[in-house]
């Protein structure tokens, strides 16, 4: 049975999921449907994006000691796999239209070298101030966790605050905790323009 979470609520991924080695993590948003008249969400966004489509990106950063140390411990459409393969990006979705996850995320949790602590996976707005877009042109956005070994959803987050004038966001984490590894619920948005600058905040 799937877990929902709320914010700042954690969970074992490992503990009592006897051999789950291998996750696969959904990031799924929806473009909100915007009217071309001067309704109610027309006064919301004032037509801001020119209705041009919304393109997020999902990203990973591979932290040790929860500081980002090497450039390459991040992965994202660009870099999809990670140096030592544990972390694999299915890969850009443009527009997030349609059902399911718009991007896929995989981690192979026992070949994640010791030395990296913690996975944060995060969301963010491509050229997002270039094309003065924000997250309040979003909605339905979450982060789920399956196990791949037979499609059974272990836990889903579902980041429902409103996160207008933000421009990325921080879903949710992957972490070890002794033996075990743990999810975190983050949910914290940022101005942040594009992943240098999120990536910024962990060095």
């Amino acid at each position: 049975m799937v877990v929902n979470l709320q914010k700042g609520q954690r969970i074992d991924l490992t503990k009592g999921n006897a051999g789950l080695s291998r996750l696969q993590v959904g990031l799924g948003w929806d473009p909100v449907e915007q009217k071309k008249s001067g309704g109610f969400l027309g006064g919301l966004f004032g037509g801001s994006g020119g209705g041009a489509n919304v393109d997020c990106d999902a990203s990973v950063i591979m932290l040790q000691n929860d500081r980002l140390v090497n450039q390459e411990d991040v992965v994202y459409f660009g870099r999809k796999t990670s140096v030592d393969g544990s972390v694999k990006h299915s890969g850009d979705n443009l527009t997030g239209e349609g059902a399911g996850d718009d991007e896929t995320i995989f981690v192979e949790l026992n070949a994640v070298p010791a030395q990296f602590n913690k996975l944060v996976f995060v969301v963010n707005i491509y050229e997002a101030k270039k094309r003065n877009q924000d997250f309040g042109m979003i909605q339905n956005a979450y982060i789920r966790i399956v196990n791949p070994a037979n499609n059974e959803e272990l836990v889903r987050y579902n980041l429902s605050e409103n996160y207008g004038g933000q421009t990325a966001l921080i879903t949710g984490e992957i972490y070890r905790s002794g033996s075990e590894w743990k999810f975190g619920a983050i949910g914290t948005g940022t101005t942040d323009d594009g992943l240098s600058g999120i990536v910024n905040r962990y060095r």
